[in-house]
């Protein structure tokens, strides 16, 4: 009788572990799947300042939750430091330093917004550094250009003038010349992410 009551007892016991280990199961997937929703409005709270839609982030985040704000700031900090490249114009600054400003409002060490105002001297010297280059690339080869143009008008009876872009061998030239003045200005871009990233982490822990 008394072995029977303790293996009822056993069988209730197994039952209720099984019960609370269900209700953690589904607290933990509750809460990751908050966690994962949080991750996702910061994301498009980021988007949306890149936009100019959204004008002060710190607002945002103090309307989050604390215990979302962690996965918040990481979804807004993944969209942001992505826009953190060499531009390819003189307009694509603007976006850079946006994004620059809404990493400085995340992070949250005065330091970084020292280094986002670098950067984007660093950026601009960049444009017009690669403007002079490619002026200076076009000279050099304007008379190799001008005689395929001759001998091509030559062949085809009429005046042919040729984009240089359109030119395999000079747009060989242009881009081998381009990726050597781009690759110091890229390490001095990455050099500012990878104090992003690691301010980032210090703050958020």
């Amino acid at each position: 009788m008394v072995m029977a009551r303790k293996k009822e007892m056993g069988k209730i016991k197994s039952a209720l572990e099984i019960a609370l280990e269900r209700t953690e199961s589904v607290k933990s997937d509750k809460e990751s799947i908050g966690q994962f929703e949080a991750k996702q409005r910061g994301k498009k709270l980021a988007n949306n300042f890149l936009e100019g839609t959204v004008k002060a982030l710190e607002e945002e985040i103090k309307k989050i939750p604390k215990t979302e704000q962690t996965s918040f700031k990481q979804g807004i900090f993944d969209v942001l430091i992505s826009q953190v490249t060499l531009p390819g114009a003189k307009e694509d600054l603007k976006r850079i330093e946006a994004a620059g400003q809404g990493l400085f409002a995340v992070i949250g060490v005065k330091r970084f917004g020292e280094m986002v105002k670098q950067l984007i001297q660093i950026l601009s010297q960049f444009l017009e550094e690669a403007r002079q280059y490619e002026e200076a690339i076009k000279r050099q080869y304007a008379p190799k250009l001008r005689q395929k143009e001759e001998e091509l008008s030559r062949r085809m009876g009429r005046q042919i003038k040729l984009d240089p872009f359109q030119d395999p061998e000079f747009a060989a030239f242009f881009n081998q010349n381009m990726n050597t003045l781009k690759e110091n200005y890229i390490a001095a871009v990455d050099q500012i992410k990878e104090e992003a990233i690691r301010l980032f982490a210090d703050n958020t822990r």
